[in-house]
């Protein structure tokens, strides 16, 4: 049969959704692909180079130093990865000089071993005993760049009693946004960030066949995101995320707090993700479980397949994103649904930008003028939800080129074949 059925496998090369036999070796997670030789961490020349670029920024925008909470932000300009807690450990870029830390004092032995071991922007530290004020720290790191008064900007992760810190101690600065620097150096892609995200992404389609196979009648979702959940880390990947939804459950977007078991006939859409140093994928499919599609499946899963074809032929150099979700959305409403974020239809935007976070800068939304450039990545993903009933979603990530948009997974082919 053409749909999934209990115990069917997508490891033994299918051309059709289940079709082929079952997986007969004991542990099919050793049939999975290496993906070791392919995998390239950044290189502390890129990473130079966005420090470059971020200070270039700086002079354009009147801004003396940047302050970066730990996070991605952090890992993204200086290689540098740390836990969030309550005493503030933050990383200073000046406008002019060496990047440079600030960190709790019983911290700083740890912190120096981290910076020994090589690919780490910056080695300066600025420590700070408990009765001491960070903030006071922070601010040293900053006049020591040579600034006296100015702006200080704070990376949107910075958390408020940073920021507020810094302000009631740095009077003779200003307190500002650092979004005109960190977000145009993020939005645009490398090559070698590209190259991580479509090994990302090769992995989830993997770990997703597998967990294809494990779905079974009469059980719920856990199933599924399990095997993914094992597959990603077999391949040695970080997991994100492995969602199943069945049903009416897959009408809602992030699914259904009621509990699931699966049946023939259901609707099934899942949505996985995982990080290869750092970068992630993100990938939706629908099928449909143990029997052939009803005729109104099928009419709103190939509905949902024509208007991610329309976005994606929206997504050109020189268009702004809101055009790519004005496309998607429109096939949507002319075939009778919405119309805007209306049930049922497509009730969120039509993509989100993707790299370092999940969901970053970028988005495919209305009202987004941001212009497309080479080196932005973003989903396609014009979610169906018909409440009551079911949802439909196909969601693949794009990243554009001089020449337009490039998918790191190619869509769904058919309702009944979910992998090209």
């Amino acid at each position: 049969m053409s749909a999934l059925g209990a115990g069917s496998s997508l490891l033994a090369g299918t051309t059709a959704f289940g079709s082929s036999k079952a997986v007969s070796e004991a542990n099919p997670f050793d049939r999975l692909p290496s993906f070791d030789a392919e995998i390239v961490p950044i290189s502390m020349e890129e990473r130079r180079s966005r420090i470059a670029k971020a200070q270039e920024l700086m002079g354009k925008n009147g801004i003396q130093a940047i302050v970066l909470d730990s996070g991605t932000s952090m890992d993204y300009f200086t290689g540098m990865r740390w836990g969030q807690s309550e005493r503030p450990m933050v990383a200073v870029i000046p406008a002019k000089g060496e990047v440079s830390y600030v960190c709790p004092k019983f911290e700083e032995d740890r912190l120096e071993e981290l910076i020994a071991m090589g690919n780490k922007i910056g080695d300066k530290i600025y420590p700070w005993e408990e009765d001491e004020s960070p903030y006071e720290q922070i601010k040293k790191a900053v006049l020591d760049s040579g600034a006296t008064s100015g702006k200080i900007g704070m990376e949107e992760r910075v958390r408020f009693f940073i920021a507020d810190g810094v302000r009631r101690v740095a009077t003779n600065f200003e307190v500002v946004s650092a979004d005109p620097v960190t977000i145009p150096c993020r939005i645009i892609k490398s090559p070698a960030e590209i190259a991580l995200m479509q090994i990302a992404t090769n992995m989830t389609i993997e770990a997703m066949k597998l967990g294809f196979s494990a779905l079974k009648e009469g059980e719920g979702p856990s199933n599924f995101s399990s095997a993914v959940a094992q597959a990603h880390q077999k391949m040695g990947a970080r997991h994100a995320f492995a969602l199943a939804n069945f049903g009416p459950a897959s009408a809602f977007p992030h699914g259904s707090t009621q509990p699931q078991i699966l049946k023939k006939g259901d609707v099934v859409l899942v949505d996985c993700g995982c990080l290869v140093q750092g970068y992630n994928s993100d990938i939706s499919r629908t099928v449909v479980f143990g029997a052939e599609p009803t005729a109104r499946q099928k009419e709103i899963w190939d509905l949902e397949k024509e208007a991610q074809a329309a976005g994606f032929r929206a997504a050109q150099i020189g268009a702004p994103l809101e055009a790519v979700d004005a496309a998607a959305r429109k096939v949507i409403t002319d075939a009778g649904f919405g119309p805007d974020y209306k049930l049922p239809g497509l009730p969120h935007r039509t993509g989100h930008g993707i790299g370092m976070d999940g969901h970053e800068w970028g988005n495919a939304v209305r009202g987004n003028k941001q212009i497309l450039e080479p080196g932005m990545c973003f989903s396609i993903e014009p979610n169906i939800s018909i409440v009551g009933e079911f949802g439909v979603r196909h969601e693949d990530c794009v990243y554009m080129t001089a020449d337009g948009p490039v998918w790191f997974s190619q869509p769904s082919p058919s309702i009944a074949q979910p992998f090209a």
